[in-house]
């Protein structure tokens, strides 16, 4: 018997430390929120204005829209949203900031005795915004790559064990666009990546369904994928509550 050492490569979903809202520098505000369902109060026209104060660029939720800078990497840009918490004598507000994976990096309260509805909301923003911070933009990824070393047991006829399912055949898919590598996190999950960057274009995990995952893709959408005659599909959501299929064939 001898030892040999093996470099193997990993993804981390996380990254090693805790991001701020001043780490970014652009964010996403809605025209609309969702707790403003009836009217918007000019909240979105009153964050957008006090956040490009702040030396933030603000941008709208349509990615055909978004800089070069970032489309290329979605997790450098945070979503903003408030949340109507209102008690019967005050306008109350909670002002949050989610990253590319949902998480919620910052939350917010703001109050307003101001009982006017317009002027009351934006007040009570107002003294959210007091603790936002200006915009110091560093270097986004909410994955990082990390490598150790496995000491393994080379035998004289090592056994080789079956592929678990079609997911493990391919180490490289491409829909015609965009060449992406597959990287196995562990046992029951994995990522699509960009081999040039190390970006994750998306994370599959799996479900009780043999060959079919829930799909997480990194401007942080939730859809399904799912393996059809050996190519890897997954379901694009589009603005109207449908789904295009984006069809990656492995690269032999």
């Amino acid at each position: 018997m001898k030892k040999l050492s093996v470099i193997i490569s990993s993804f981390c979903v996380m990254l090693s430390y805790a991001q701020k809202v001043s780490d970014y520098k652009y964010v996403v505000v809605p025209s609309a929120f969702e707790s403003f369902k009836k009217d918007n109060y000019g909240i979105s026209a009153f964050l957008t204005k006090n956040l490009k104060s702040k030396q933030y660029t603000v941008i709208t939720e349509n990615r055909g829209q978004w800089p070069e800078e970032a489309n290329a990497n979605p997790c450098s840009v945070l979503n903003a949203d408030v949340i109507n918490d209102s008690g019967f004598l005050r306008n109350k507000i909670v002002l949050e900031f989610k990253d590319c994976n949902s998480k919620v990096i910052s939350s917010q309260k703001g109050s307003s005795s101001i009982k006017e509805f317009q002027e009351g909301f934006q007040d009570a923003l107002s003294k959210a915004l007091v603790t936002i911070p200006v915009s110091k933009p560093v270097e986004i990824t909410n994955y990082k790559q990390e490598a150790y070393v496995v000491e393994e047991t080379v035998k004289p006829t090592p056994q080789i064990s079956e592929p678990k399912s079609q997911a493990s055949k391919a180490e490289r898919y491409s829909n015609g666009k965009i060449n992406l590598q597959r990287i196995q996190i562990d046992a029951s999950q994995f990522i699509l990546a960009d081999g040039n960057s190390s970006v994750p274009f998306a994370t599959f995990k799996e479900t009780t369904k043999k060959d079919v995952f829930r799909v997480k893709l990194a401007s942080g959408e939730s859809t399904t994928g799912y393996f059809e005659n050996g190519n890897l599909v997954i379901e694009i959501p589009k603005n109207n509550d449908e789904y295009s299929k984006e069809v990656f064939a492995p690269v032999k």
